[in-house]
């Protein structure tokens, strides 16, 4: 996906500066990645930009997941507060937060030493995640449409109603929810002499069963090009031996909590173009063969 094209202002500047009560009078440097917000290092702060469609609501309250998680465990970083106790504030119609950088770089997911860091990380950050509950969501993930097996309405060529009447079933037997990350992927995590030291990006943060975020990021820390089913069980197994919360996950479960996330990464590439995101080459290449997976891995 293309990252973000959006600049730090000098209005935005302005606003941190009164928000957080810091100066702010280095220079700013755009990180790395980004698909809808962008984040500017000055010194050892980082700015990060919102999108205009996620609001303040929204983003406290993911926020307060991450909170929550960094009260228990040093990876888990949690946007500063502002003086009036808050953790953003509205500039030029986009959300800004306030972070403490943390140096490091994206991992590879396909070492096989980073994929059981990445499980264990995951099962850690579960338990951390569920002593919290916090009130309703104020807009709903996307990843929750069609989770519950109501067939989703932004994805119709990837209709599926034995996925949908698969997914209401396992929720039926499956009824332990709590906190989840959302997006637990390695774009999402920083890693230094080779080990994972932080968890980024809490915009996706939702309230569901483990097992949802277990089987998505067994896909995502696993090489697509080699023995992809093998690695995504020692994903799911490290994240057991590990004490992670969610329950036990046969070959089918994790491969239908996948094809849920695949299916909601092909309605999100739609959503993307319809707001403006210009799509290079390798990026629809990578969305077609994310889209011949989800047929591909049908049981």
């Amino acid at each position: 996906m293309p990252f973000s094209e959006t600049s730090l202002t000098g209005p935005m500047l302005h606003a941190a500066r009164e928000a957080w009560g810091k100066a702010l009078d280095g220079t700013a440097v755009r990180l790395y990645g980004g698909e809808e917000s962008a984040a500017y290092r000055i010194g050892d702060l980082v700015v990060r930009v919102g999108t205009t469609w996620r609001g303040q609501a929204e983003t406290e309250w993911c926020h307060a997941i991450a909170a929550h998680a960094a009260s228990a465990m040093p990876e888990a970083v949690a946007p500063l507060r502002t003086r009036d106790g808050t953790t953003c504030v509205l500039a030029e119609e986009r959300v800004l937060s306030l972070w403490r950088y943390v140096s490091g770089e994206w991992p590879d997911a396909e070492l096989p030493h980073m994929r059981e860091e990445a499980a264990r990380l995951l099962a850690r950050l579960h338990r951390a995640l569920s002593s919290y509950t916090p009130p309703p969501r104020p807009v709903a993930s996307f990843l929750e449409t069609g989770l519950y097996g109501r067939p989703p309405h932004d994805a119709p060529k990837l209709a599926d109603p034995d996925l949908d009447q698969w997914l209401a079933g396992f929720h039926c037997r499956n009824r332990r929810r709590h906190p989840l990350h959302g997006d637990f992927y390695a774009g999402n995590t920083l890693a230094r002499d080779g080990r994972l030291v932080a968890v980024l990006d809490w915009d996706e943060a939702v309230v569901g069963a483990p097992e949802v975020e277990v089987a998505s990021a067994a896909l995502e820390w696993s090489d697509e090009d080699g023995d992809a089913t093998r690695q995504r069980r020692e994903f799911v197994d490290s994240y057991h031996r590990a004490g992670g919360t969610a329950g036990p996950m046969d070959d089918v479960t994790v491969t239908q909590l996948i094809r849920h996330r695949l299916r909601r990464e092909a309605a999100y590439f739609e959503l993307a173009r319809q707001r403006g995101a210009v799509h290079d080459e390798d990026d629809r290449d990578y969305h077609e063969r994310r889209v011949e997976a989800f047929f591909a891995l049908k049981p």
